[in-house]
């Protein structure tokens, strides 16, 4: 995936919609499927702890709503989802350019839903891994 992948705005002001915290996180949507999510967003200062690296904490909530979205593409009529369980591993730092967060099913079950999120960096290196669980809430 590169900086210049086309944005759908569709798919971007969905995601807003339903998860406002997208948004603010700056986020904005590539690609969306049952099979993958993709999405971007771009360094910014205010993302960063010191040294002017994005917050781990950043990249997790990328990935958490990435992985959602994902999932949530895949749920059975009127149902939602919550996350109950997600675990990050950090490969290296960003301190410029754009991040793009990739996400796929590993599972996709009755009452559970686990999703891998994988962050690159700009030049297409993994940044951090994210493995997450949806719990399917049905109505």
């Amino acid at each position: 995936m590169t900086e210049e992948q086309q944005l759908n705005t569709e798919l971007t002001e969905m995601i807003h919609t339903f998860m406002p915290l997208a948004k603010k996180l700056g986020l904005e949507v590539l690609e969306g499927s049952p099979e993958k999510a993709v999405t971007r967003a771009l360094w910014d200062a205010d993302h960063c702890t010191a040294g002017g690296i994005l917050h781990g904490g950043y990249y997790m909530a990328i990935a958490d709503t990435t992985g959602a979205a994902c999932a949530g593409m895949s749920l059975p009529q009127g149902a939602m989802m919550t996350t109950i369980e997600s675990k990050t591993n950090f490969f290296r730092g960003v301190a410029s350019g754009v991040i793009i967060a990739t996400a796929i099913p590993v599972h996709i079950g009755r009452t559970t839903i686990v999703v891998q999120t994988d962050i690159t960096n700009d030049k297409g290196k993994l940044v951090s891994r994210t493995i997450q669980t949806q719990a399917i809430i049905k109505s």
